[in-house]
């Protein structure tokens, strides 16, 4: 759904379980800071607000967003986490590199997440300008950060059901 029509800031809270026996890795993109920062600080936040604490939060930076897969398996083989959030924003600009980048960082999650069994969630802005990066980092679109922890918080909870009940998806 387009962030036009979706506040990235609103969710059932309801829908949600305690972070207070969750463990999360976010690794942050330096590159546009004005933007990531202020994603990181919503995603923060957030699972402060739903029980997380502060220990079990471990934050690394990354010069970019092409680094954050990456910097989120270095994250992974050092600490026991249960999800990791990857922030980032590639504004499309004059050429088509956020095109390879986004591919690139996508994909790379993706593989993180299904060879680890773990949640690697994209928090990563792809617009086309300045303005959208900065209505979906907090401005009238709410803040995508908000949306990635909400997502991990989710999917951590999904692994830890199941893996009290015994159950195993897939292979």
């Amino acid at each position: 759904m387009a962030s036009a029509l979706k506040n990235l800031s609103t969710y059932n809270e309801a829908d949600l379980s305690s972070a207070e026996e969750m463990s999360f890795g976010i690794v942050l993109a330096d590159w546009n800071e004005t933007i990531t920062h202020k994603l990181y600080e919503g995603c923060y936040d957030t699972l402060i607000k739903h029980g997380a604490k502060e220990e079990n939060i471990h934050t690394i930076q990354v010069p970019g967003t092409f680094e954050l897969p990456t910097g989120a398996r270095m994250l992974a083989q050092n600490k026991d986490i249960d999800g990791f959030i990857c922030i980032g924003c590639v504004i499309k600009g004059e050429t088509s590199h956020n095109e390879y980048i986004n591919q690139s960082v996508a994909q790379g999650l993706v593989n993180l997440g299904v060879m680890s069994g773990k949640p690697f969630i994209f928090g990563v802005l792809t617009p086309n300008d300045q303005q959208q990066a900065i209505d979906r980092a907090g401005g009238k679109y709410g803040n995508k950060g908000v949306e990635a922890a909400v997502t991990a918080m989710r999917m951590v909870a999904i692994g830890k059901e199941l893996k009290k009940e015994g159950r195993k998806i897939g292979f």
